[in-house]
């Protein structure tokens, strides 16, 4: 059997358990399902009842919801489709289970976790960052009994949430703990989106930690989960928690200023925590510290750990009046309760190669300060869990390439996003205030004076004009061009008053640490480089799960591997 993270020990898998159903593709009108989640869920055991020619109630008392989407192709048609899965007996399940490809029988298997182990590490594993790469390495680790020390430079969730409203009031910055940096990362403050393009068998457990941490059980099955930013920073507490209580130790405010080498092999890494520095001895150090922790590139740069650059994405914000998204996507229905803040995502291929496209895309959401450096203007968005906002708004990037930037200094990516925000700082005249241009004038090269219907969200505020200055011209050429593409795809994304703030940079790392294939950087032996800052991850589902790897790798090394769940 496959072997995975487990809660109490090293190595964990899935033990035999009773086979079910499970009903795939049950579309049902929204008509039908009432306005409620009850009336929906009634909705829906009618539905299966009456094509398995199951008594309902029967179903109604074990059906377990898989998956839940919206099907808006036809907006004077939107339905909702489900995936199920319910026991019946053995007779039941092999005659459904002829019935088509939508039906089939799987096994229902609980997770098992493997005790943990009596002989740990010598030098116990060192994960260096707390956002989800870090956090989910830390727990595995820690419940497979091997103590790792978990650092992180900023604060916990909750002292965190402080720090940023205070920059949000008064443009206070403290560069160590901020949107980008502290307990989470910068997923915590940007609608702790779970949706993910990637596969891996973690997805389910990740999952399920952050339900066991106080998220909406919902994300288990929605397609396109998320916590929201309200909910979120508590969850990752618990997360925290979690990980102390399995055996693994985390500090705040302790940021990594040194890679203490042996050779061509990691002995560990030097810290300062309140002033004092210390060293850190450990063979096996997990570098998940995100795509904004520059000084960390620079170290590693200087200390010659292999770097190459990467494709990455830089733009702005562009705010629309949800209830015009939800009119454009779900016509009549909009305003549904059953549906919610309407999401989108678009993209678009011009001729040379470049593409443009939504990113991180937040219903009834806010554009907010990631900043992370004095003097540089960064924004992103975020939505609450109810979705309830005005607007909505996402990123509009557009790709850079490696050969977009000049020389040959690996860095060379970092230093166009610095300029980049610095230039916005500029603009906005300083104190974090954000350049901002409506559509329609950014369209015809006309700075602006103001907004029209949209207001925009940004907690320290707009200096109307042009966002021309602030971005490469293949940029804001790429995204003059491609804007009336994608309000081909999306009615209203052209909107005159819809409002473009700049500038967004932090979408993903412009460098790749380069690791092996047992997940080492390549330069280094027992460096673990992980996550979105490593450059092999792009959101909190697969920085999760990249994490975990890194995790089950260590495991594997550890005395007594190979450890049967």
């Amino acid at each position: 059997m496959e072997v995975r993270h487990g809660r109490r020990g090293r190595r964990c898998g899935f033990r035999e358990g009773p086979r079910v159903i499970e009903v795939a593709n049950i579309r049902i009108p929204l008509a039908r399902l009432g306005k409620t989640r009850e009336t929906e869920r009634a909705a829906l055991v009618r539905e299966l009842s009456r094509s398995l020619r199951v008594d309902g109630q029967r179903l109604a008392t074990g059906l377990e919801l898989r998956k839940r989407s919206i099907d808006a192709r036809k907006r004077d048609k939107v339905s909702l489709t489900y995936t199920v899965r319910t026991s019946l007996d053995a007779a039941a399940e092999m005659r459904f289970a002829r019935q088509g490809r939508d039906i089939r029988i799987v096994e229902d298997a609980p997770r098992t976790y493997p005790s943990r182990t009596a002989k740990p590490l010598e030098e116990r594993p060192v994960v260096v960052g707390a956002g989800c790469a870090g956090l989910f390495c830390a727990l595995v680790l820690a419940r497979a009994g091997l103590e790792p020390l978990l650092i992180e430079r900023g604060d916990d969730a909750s002292r965190r949430g402080a720090v940023v409203a205070e920059h949000n009031a008064t443009g206070a910055l403290d560069p160590d703990c901020n949107i980008q940096f502290g307990a989470g990362g910068a997923g915590t403050f940007s609608d702790g989106k779970l949706a993910t393009g990637t596969k891996s068998s973690s997805h389910r457990f990740i999952l399920e930690t952050f339900v066991e941490g106080g998220a909406d059980p919902s994300i288990l099955y929605d397609a396109h989960p998320h916590v929201g930013s309200d909910v979120l920073p508590q969850v990752v507490d618990r997360i925290v928690e979690m990980i102390r209580k399995a055996g693994g130790e985390v500090r705040f405010r302790t940021r990594m200023t040194e890679l203490v080498r042996d050779g061509s092999s990691v002995r560990g890494i030097r810290v300062e925590q309140d002033g004092r520095e210390e060293e850190l001895p450990s063979r096996r150090v997990v570098l998940a510290t995100g795509h904004s922790a520059r000084d960390v590139y620079a170290l590693l740069a200087e200390g010659g750990i292999p770097l190459e650059r990467k494709p990455f994405a830089m733009g702005v914000r562009i705010e629309h009046l949800q209830a015009d998204i939800d009119r454009a996507l779900y016509g009549a229905a909009a305003g549904h309760p059953l549906l919610g803040a309407a999401p989108y995502k678009l993209s678009c291929h011009l001729d040379g190669g470049r593409g443009v496209f939504s990113f991180c895309m937040c219903p009834g959401g806010y554009v907010v300060s990631a900043a992370s450096e004095p003097g540089g203007v960064c924004t992103n968005g975020m939505s609450y869990s109810g979705r309830a906002g005005t607007n909505a708004n996402a990123g509009l990037l557009v790709n850079v390439f490696p050969e977009d930037l000049p020389g040959d200094d690996v860095l060379a990516g970092v230093a166009l996003q610095r300029g980049c925000e610095r230039s916005a700082f500029e603009a906005g005249g300083s104190a974090f205030v954000a350049p901002a241009q409506l559509v329609g004038d950014f369209l015809a090269f006309v700075p602006s004076s103001g907004p029209g219907r949209i207001q925009p969200t940004y907690p320290r505020g707009v200096a109307w004009g042009s966002i021309d200055g602030c971005l490469p011209g293949y940029v804001t050429e790429s995204m003059r061009a491609a804007i009336p593409l994608l309000a081909r795809k999306l009615a209203g994304f052209d909107a005159a008053d819809a409002v473009l703030t700049g500038v967004e940079t932090r979408s993903s790392s412009p460098v790749r640490i380069t690791r092996g294939d047992g997940l080492a950087s390549i330069g280094c032996a027992g460096l673990i480089p992980v996550g979105e800052g490593a450059g092999y991850a792009g959101g909190i589902m697969s920085a999760a799960a990249d994490g975990i790897r890194a995790a089950e790798a260590i495991i594997a090394q550890s005395p007594s591997g190979g450890l049967t769940a």
